[in-house]
């Protein structure tokens, strides 16, 4: 069971098939005076994966404290993994938002994990932190765009339930490589 907000709790996590080792890992969640901590982490996983964002280092590095506020908003939210050494940075992070024409979805969004964390599932309590954010907050359904080719992530996302939906688009930032559309059913809302 994880505990995902204001407290972390740690908790196993599995193995993706990349690697042998199991992470312990504490997932938190961050408020608007957290951007301060999403920042570094975002930037860093902008440059280690450009290819795995909708965005740029470029565009993020000039942000303004606002914009990184709106990121954890009322209708977004994200989250940091840590290791269980609690000196170290963030060695992932997870978002999810209510896009406008999706009504009733969530889309997950800014998955990256560290690469020295990689292979030990790091990704799954992130991904989960969403899928139970999107419950909470009553979405059916929960969404995502994978770069295509990358397999590792296809295989975390489908170990966890997505599923393709046969929806194609051009990466935003790169038209000459395609994303792929994934999508599975929300946490149930545990107020309801």
């Amino acid at each position: 069971m994880t505990n995902v907000d204001q407290h972390a709790e740690s908790m196993p996590a599995g193995n993706d098939g990349a690697g042998d080792g199991v992470a312990e890992v504490r997932v938190r969640r961050l408020h608007e005076d957290d951007w301060q901590e999403l920042r570094p982490v975002r930037l860093e996983a902008l440059q280690e994966a450009p290819m795995a964002f909708g965005s740029t280092y470029a565009r993020e590095v000039a942000f303004t404290e606002a914009d990184w506020r709106g990121r954890l908003g009322r209708t977004s939210v994200m989250f940091l993994a840590y290791g269980p050494d609690p000196d170290l940075p963030p060695i992932g992070m997870a978002g999810g938002y209510q896009p406008d024409w999706t009504p009733g979805a969530i889309e997950l969004v800014g998955m990256w994990v560290r690469p020295s964390a990689r292979g030990q599932r790091v990704g799954d309590p992130l991904v989960e932190a969403v899928v139970g954010w999107a419950g909470e907050v009553g979405a059916a359904d929960v969404r995502l765009w994978l770069a295509e080719g990358n397999t590792s992530a296809q295989r975390l996302y489908a170990r966890l339930g997505f599923v393709e939906t046969g929806e194609r688009q051009p990466l935003p930032h790169d038209e000459t490589r395609t994303e792929i559309g994934m999508i599975r059913p929300a946490a149930p809302n545990p107020s309801a």
